[in-house]
């Protein structure tokens, strides 16, 4: 008996052995009253963040990293400023939000990598127990509180990732549920996707055929999506947003698959697929993520995801251009070191200059990946903001000062794109209160967040970042 498909309020196909897809925005799906005066659209954040800091003027060290201007921002204005990392973003100048001026409100205890990590999505105090390396947050993150509040109940959990190793000096340190209590983020990519689409509940000799790419999900799903391809009530608009969306996810299945030519070696597949940090595939891995970050905002499996990229201070041996790169935590300390003292790394602050140029064109991913799927509206970037951050101002001095963070997306409007600001040196709980605020969540008066961070932190936003 074929099953005709069975839509839910969020817009999930169900097809054979359980298998859910979830689907993008279809305009001819939306109750007929809604369609006149449609609903404020759903918004989405996501946090990537990069360790050890940015090459910025610290120190004594030049700019590298910010525009050589404040102000409006424009493609032609960042090509200019070929010599500093983010005029890799220059394709997407007018959606770009820079801030700088924010600093970390408290002290680490011990490890200024470990307590920037507690702080970045936090904005509150350093744990005195434990301390050092294994210091944790004293409050929830920016993630929690937006998927507290505005995830479907089916799935209240941000969506946490991770690519890179795993030293275990410091391993996570994004994403709190509340005090002390440390999300672990997935660094494996097919992991990721079958939560995503309840792949887990197949037979197994289904999900090794998936794996294997001899089946696809959307092969177990083909008459349900052939059925509500032809559906009257779907727009052209509507049936090539759809078809975009079943292509990227086979699109996710192929680079999840890595199959090796030799057949001896499909024994081997599972085990390439569960990725375990390994240097030389860190830029294929946080891709990887991204597409699945875009994947699951453009079908509300989740409003909110993060992505750390390396551990607490990123040891990463970065293969840029064909070349192996010290680790990159020595190379932000200048010497082949991870204290103190050590030989000099030669042209140091010119390989950390070039590993920020690497993190500017992952995200320049993320961005693509986020604009392609397009909305009733726009894009799935326009209701986004997706914000680079790091956990360090600059790697030498291990500042908490000057926070860098670069957004792109608007949030459906609320922010003011194409600008570079400079916040006047205000904690960085006011830029978090102002995504909060982006994406839709009030206060108790129903005005802009104030309340995010520690309690102590002056509560307000960002005037500047605000377009309205």
């Amino acid at each position: 008996m074929t099953r005709k498909p069975i839509l839910s309020r969020r817009g999930f196909l169900y097809g054979a052995g359980g298998v859910a897809v979830g689907l993008p925005f279809l305009e001819g799906l939306q109750p007929r009253k809604l369609r006149a005066a449609p609903p404020e659209r759903p918004r989405f954040a996501v946090f990537v963040r990069q360790a050890n800091g940015c090459a910025q003027a610290d120190n004594g060290e030049p700019e590298q990293f910010w525009p050589s201007q404040l102000g409006a921002i424009t493609k032609e204005s960042l090509t200019a400023d070929s010599d500093r990392a983010v005029s890799e973003l220059a394709e997407f100048a007018d959606q770009l939000l820079m801030v700088r001026g924010t600093r970390f409100a408290f002290p680490g205890n011990g490890c200024g990598h470990s307590g920037g990590g507690n702080q970045v999505l936090t904005a509150q105090k350093v744990s005195d127990d434990p301390a050092g390396n294994l210091s944790l947050a004293m409050g929830e993150s920016v993630d929690n509180r937006i998927a507290r509040e505005l995830n479907p109940k089916s799935n209240p959990e941000p969506l946490a990732t991770y690519a890179g190793a795993m030293g275990g000096y410091i391993n996570e340190v994004l994403s709190y549920r509340g005090p002390k209590d440390l999300r672990a983020a997935d660094r494996n990519p097919w992991s990721v996707y079958t939560k995503m689409v309840g792949i887990t509940t197949l037979p197994e000799e289904v999900i090794q055929q998936i794996k294997t790419r001899r089946t696809s999900v959307n092969d177990l799903l083909k008459e349900q999506m052939s059925s509500l391809m032809s559906s009257p009530k779907l727009s052209k608009d509507d049936q090539d947003r759809l078809q975009l969306h079943f292509d990227a996810i086979r699109d996710i299945e192929v680079e999840l698959s890595c199959q090796l030519p030799p057949q001896e070696e499909l024994d081997a597949m599972a085990a390439q697929m569960d990725y375990s940090g390994q240097d030389d595939r860190m830029q294929t891995i946080v891709m990887m993520h991204m597409n699945l970050i875009a994947l699951a905002f453009a079908c509300d499996y989740t409003r909110t995801a993060t992505l750390q990229i390396g551990d607490g201070n990123d040891g990463t041996e970065y293969l840029l251009d064909g070349v192996k790169f010290p680790r990159y935590h020595q190379i932000s300390h200048r010497i082949y070191s991870d204290g103190s003292e050590g030989d000099p790394i030669p042209d140091a602050l010119g390989k950390h200059h070039r590993i920020d140029r690497e993190h500017a064109r992952m995200f320049a991913h993320l961005l693509q990946r986020l604009a392609m799927y397009t909305t009733d509206t726009g894009t799935l970037l326009g209701d986004s903001v997706a914000v680079w951050c790091n956990d360090l101002g600059a790697g030498v001095s291990h500042t908490y000062n000057n926070i860098p963070w670069v957004c792109a997306g608007s949030c459906g409007g609320f922010l003011k794109t194409g600008q570079y600001i400079d916040a006047g040196d205000v904690t960085h709980n006011k830029f978090h209160n102002t995504i909060l605020s982006a994406v839709g969540l009030t206060n108790v008066e129903g005005n802009f967040v104030d309340d995010f961070g520690d309690p102590e932190l002056e509560p307000g936003v960002i005037d500047g970042m605000i377009a309205v």
